[in-house]
């Protein structure tokens, strides 16, 4: 499958590294609007997570300044866009429009609306397209999944999933809200796209937080209301520039147990009703591989991405898109009908 890498920062660097484990995957092109990421130099790209980039040889590489004319080039069958969230559905319509397959990097886009417009473009051209919603491919979070969704350990009584860090400093897009949707999306709609998984669309939301853009502040926490459960709740964003550590975390209680997992050093667990705790076995695999895998494999047999359809990566953005709104409305609980 020949592919090209549009977009080289964190989330670019990270997918080439797992790229390069996946066997008949060829990389044949690249593009970046910095010259010397284009150059193959990204030692210094940095993230929430992870240490700085690395120097590449991309000397036998197309090489594209412009993410249009990546989109368009003939001999590419799948792009894999990791640029700023604004800039998602534009490049992914111009590669539908040329006939590629396209992973996209989260938030699938901006809000729903175009988001949408995607699928449609997808569905017409007949290519498959998928949002690297990279937490349904996550060993921590697929052996919760697995358990929840297996029924193993009965209904699920509650919910708490919650994703923190400081605020990025690695390009001003990120840290202007009409670009990247700010902290919510950068963060938080990794555990509503959780949610969806897990437990579907809630009925309601209701959200409280706080915003200071200029200080990297953009907090939030919404509780998502399903009849069957009761609340499961949704919380985190930036707090503070550079020094504040990034943290994810879950704990979902459900009638046979409490299922817990933390980056702060705490292994997916499951602790039992009757008392005893089970450390849970999971892969090894890395989810950013694990995810660019299964798009692949997707587009090699013609199958509709069924672990991360699209409809629910647009269903993902409009959730966070009404969290963020809710928010000015301070605790009042808000209808979940699109």
């Amino acid at each position: 499958m020949k592919i090209a890498m549009i977009g080289l920062g964190f989330m670019g660097s990270t997918h080439l590294k797992a790229l390069s484990n996946i066997p008949g995957a060829e990389l044949v092109a690249v593009s970046s609007a910095d010259p010397k990421q284009l150059s193959g130099d990204l030692s210094g790209v940095q993230g929430n997570i992870g240490g700085p980039g690395e120097k590449l040889d991309f000397s036998n590489l197309r090489r594209y300044a412009d993410a249009m004319e990546a989109a368009r080039d003939p001999e590419v069958e799948a792009v894999d866009i990791c640029l700023p969230t604004s800039l998602h559905a534009p490049v992914a319509i111009e590669a539908l429009r040329h006939g590629k397959h396209v992973l996209v990097e989260k938030p699938m886009a901006i809000d729903g609306t175009v988001a949408d417009q995607m699928i449609e473009e997808a569905a017409k051209q007949g290519r498959i397209l998928m949002t690297a919603q990279v937490l349904r491919f996550w060993p921590e979070y697929v052996v919760m999944h697995d358990l929840v969704k297996g029924g193993s350990v009965g209904q699920v009584r509650a919910g708490m999933f919650r994703r923190r860090c400081a605020a990025p400093m690695w390009g001003a897009w990120i840290a202007d809200p009409k670009v990247s949707g700010g902290g919510i999306f950068d963060l938080l709609i990794h555990d509503v796209d959780i949610c969806l998984h897990l437990f579907g669309a809630p009925e309601a939301l209701a959200s409280w937080g706080y915003e200071d853009m200029p200080h990297g502040i953009d907090i939030l926490t919404s509780e998502f209301y399903y009849p069957e459960i009761g609340t499961v709740t949704v919380t985190g964003g930036w707090h503070h520039p550079k020094a504040y550590p990034f943290s994810a975390e879950y704990t979902v209680v459900a009638d046979g147990g409490t299922i817990e997992f933390s980056t702060a050093g705490r292994p997916a667990t499951l602790y039992k009703a009757n008392g005893e705790a089970q450390t849970l076995p999971v892969a090894q695999k890395s989810g950013y591989q694990a995810e660019i895998e299964y798009f692949l494999d997707c587009v090699k047999v013609n199958r509709q991405p069924e672990i991360c359809p699209p409809a629910e990566s647009s269903l993902a953005v409009k959730l966070t898109r009404l969290m963020v709104e809710a928010r000015k409305q301070k605790g009042e609980k808000v209808s979940c009908h699109f």
